[in-house]
């Protein structure tokens, strides 16, 4: 068999993450059930994060052209443009889902450890298009002069970057043997760091280590307290000795060690480091698909035995569709 009948690295990753795909069962809303499943259009997300083709009638047009494509994606045929669109504004729950579960099963993969410890923490992602300033948001009005405005995003300040207009996406990751994502959520800027992880304890969706350690955004009493009842121990700055250094401060130096360091890593995979579209939905199926996309490659380097921190190099060879 030639190499043009092999299926190329792209196809390969979508099969892959297709393997690791979990089903869950969701309450349907009455009426006709959707035409093509919530899959599919994450593993799209992922094929636009790959070839770094983010527009919907762009991906609209690569799925007429490639059939290989659409059947691995398991499309019986080409969706609209404006189906694709839709559909993707709406992917982040089915996304934060699938991220939650493949951090379980990672967990359940690697060596069991005497202490489990993760890290948590918030990026901001630079909104596409002009920036609509605080007065003009609150009355309501967009100048003569400003175009491409992402109405639907909101301004937070960054004590490194200072004041970004986007949204946010927060990420737990373990600290050993190496920094992977086991959480993860998107969000407006609006909502507080310290608010994602509250919800998510109290869905069960973050996972409840021996250690948690973050910035002084989670170090309010009440999340604290929340997460020791759950079974954890979180620690930020505010837990450490205010003067004699101890055991308590080498430990929350893992913290830029693996989560700092992650997110470099999953933004260098496929240089996604800023919103590439407008509207919530949308950017966040790409970049949640960028933190499923870091999972399945990890997990399938720990199957294999090869090293962990190998992402990027799988990605490179799915964008040039190089041959199995």
């Amino acid at each position: 068999m030639s190499n043009l009948q092999l299926p190329d690295h792209l196809l390969f990753l979508l099969q892959q993450a297709t393997d690791n795909y979990q089903s869950i069962e969701v309450k349907r809303k009455i009426g006709r059930p959707p035409t093509y499943p919530a899959l599919s259009f994450l593993l799209l997300a992922m094929t636009a994060v790959v070839l770094r083709t983010f527009d919907e009638i762009e991906l609209h047009r690569l799925l007429l052209n490639d059939n290989r494509l659409l059947a691995v994606c398991g499309f019986p045929q080409p969706p609209h443009r404006k189906t694709i669109g839709r559909r993707l504004a709406a992917l982040v729950p089915e996304a934060e889902t699938q991220v939650c579960l493949l951090g379980w099963q990672i967990q359940t993969a690697l060596p069991k450890s005497a202490f489990a410890i993760s890290a948590i923490d918030g990026r901001m992602y630079q909104a596409a298009g002009g920036r609509w300033h605080k007065r003009d948001r609150q009355a309501g009005v967009i100048p003569p002069k400003l175009r491409n405005v992402d109405t639907e995003s909101a301004w937070s300040k960054s004590n490194y970057r200072g004041w970004i207009q986007g949204y946010r996406l927060v990420v737990q990751t373990l600290v050993f043997p190496a920094p992977v994502p086991i959480f993860a959520a998107w969000v407006s800027n609006e909502v507080g760091e310290s608010t994602v992880a509250k919800q998510a304890v109290r869905q069960a969706r973050l996972s409840i280590t021996d250690v948690l350690l973050g910035d002084e955004t989670f170090g309010g009493a009440d999340l604290t307290e929340l997460y020791e009842n759950s079974g954890g121990w979180l620690l930020t700055p505010k837990q450490l000795p205010p003067h004699n250094r101890t055991w308590k401060d080498d430990l929350y130096e893992y913290r830029k060690e693996s989560i700092e360091l992650l997110f470099q890593r999953i933004i260098q995979t496929a240089d996604l480091k800023s919103c590439q579209v407008k509207g919530c939905g949308k950017n966040g199926a790409f970049v949640l698909a960028n933190v499923w996309l870091y999972q399945i490659i990890f997990l399938m380097n720990l199957r294999h035995q090869k090293p962990l921190a190998n992402v990027k190099e799988q990605v490179d060879l799915a964008r040039w569709r190089i041959p199995i």
